[in-house]
């Protein structure tokens, strides 16, 4: 037992029927059906492997894209064909979620089997808009279709998905109330991981946002400035452009647009309280980038044209912030600078993961797009430290208690 939840120490496996809730979320090519990465499913295999050793028999659960951003909502299909590679053995698939089929496979299942389920968000009860409409409590959780179907089937439960450990989902906090339940090896060394950087970071440590998704990285900035855990805040992306914005700074007409678009207009109001209190530890750009046609433009903030929308940090920002991780002894990363997949406007992601990997520092990466930018920039060697989850990573450092961790807790009591 660590941190109150069970670990696979806790459970004789052998025999038993298991089912595995896993974070296997990657950007998908619809039209050849494959993965655009498997940087997460790579993360699963040696929690799996243990347990197919030990003779478990694994169903496993996983979501694929979201309702609400539909561009990824597809099948868990191409994600058995990578898992089988990777495993060295078949790992069966099956279209159906909970149906009579689902169920059959599942009880024909035989001592190190797999079977992966389709994606969980079929079920109208995993749906982000559910959770967030309905919001159920964990014990309603229980009594839905999904863990009334499969969990007679079951002997444990098994949440390695701590990048999806912020969610409140059927899948990952239902389980725990109706079956003994555990942690897997992933989601344990995710979580020792980010206590230690959160409880003892070498000094100075330096958290590093950017990125579009800005409110958990809001709450953070507060949490981390708040307890003294960060010294410095380096802000790129949409973070640094709020910021600025909230300083007062033109940031151009587009750029709000975006920013109140995404339904964020609201943080400049409340950014200029965080950087009346922590002004002297946040770092913001001195000059960004834009696009004219497919050329890439630079001016200082104070002479950024008024229409424009920023597109990345410029070169005297991001050498500022190469110099800052470069004498830090911990950093932390959730998000890049800019709009990095174009090669006009990935100069400050590309020059600050350069540092990242020159560093001496230990260095914490989380969140896809840090992580789609570590694999482009040919850094994941050098990165002491990747952690799968965005959301999840972000709301822990934000000090709350995650929906699945109080899940599990409450079955390290309960069986």
């Amino acid at each position: 037992m660590r941190f109150g939840i069970k670990t696979i120490e806790d459970f004789d496996v052998k025999g038993k029927t298991i089912l595995c809730r896993l974070d296997m979320n990657q950007p998908v090519d619809k039209e050849t059906d494959t993965l655009k990465s498997i940087v997460r499913i790579k993360a699963c295999v040696p929690t799996l492997k243990e347990l197919v050793e030990k003779g478990a028999k694994l169903v496993l659960m996983a979501h694929q894209g979201s309702d609400i951003e539909y561009k990824n909502f597809y099948c868990t299909r191409p994600h058995a064909k990578v898992l089988s590679e990777l495993l060295g053995q078949e790992v069966k698939w099956i279209d159906d979620v909970v149906g009579p089929t689902a169920r059959q496979m599942i009880k024909d299942l035989k001592e190190g089997e797999i079977l992966l389920l389709d994606n969980v968000r079929y079920v109208s009860e995993e749906q982000t808009l559910f959770e967030m409409k309905l919001q159920l409590t964990h014990e309603e959780q229980a009594k839905t279709l999904m863990v009334e179907k499969l969990a007679p089937l079951a002997d444990l439960y098994m949440c390695d998905a701590f990048a999806a450990a912020h969610r409140d989902q059927p899948s990952l906090c239902g389980f725990e109330y109706v079956l003994p339940s555990f942690m897997g090896r992933l989601f344990e060394k995710e979580y020792c991981v980010i206590s230690e950087l959160m409880e003892q970071p070498e000094r100075p440590c330096t958290f590093v946002l950017g990125g579009a998704k800005i409110s958990d990285a809001f709450l953070m900035m507060e949490t981390v400035l708040g307890n003294g855990c960060a010294d410095k805040v380096i802000a790129g992306g949409v973070v640094g452009q709020v910021l600025l914005a909230a300083k007062g700074e033109n940031i151009g007409e587009d750029s709000i647009k975006f920013i109140n678009k995404g339904g964020y207009g609201h943080f400049i109001e409340k950014s200029k309280e965080t950087l009346a209190k922590y002004g002297d530890k946040i770092v913001l750009p001195v000059d960004v980038c834009w696009l004219e046609g497919d050329e890439r433009k630079e001016a200082k903030v104070g002479e950024i044209p008024a229409e424009i929308g920023i597109m990345d940090i410029g070169h005297e920002t991001a050498a500022l912030y190469k110099e800052i991780i470069m004498n830090s002894k911990t950093v932390f990363v959730n998000g890049p600078m800019g709009v990095f997949e174009m090669a006009p406007t990935e100069y400050g992601t590309k020059e600050v993961w350069e540092a990242l990997g020159d560093t001496e520092a230990y260095t914490v990466i989380g969140g896809g797009d840090s992580i789609t930018a570590t694999t482009k920039y040919g850094k994941t060697d050098k990165i002491s430290y990747i952690c799968t989850g965005g959301g999840a990573l972000i709301r822990f450092l934000t000090g709350e208690e995650l929906p699945v961790v109080k899940a599990l807790r409450h079955a390290a009591k309960t069986f």
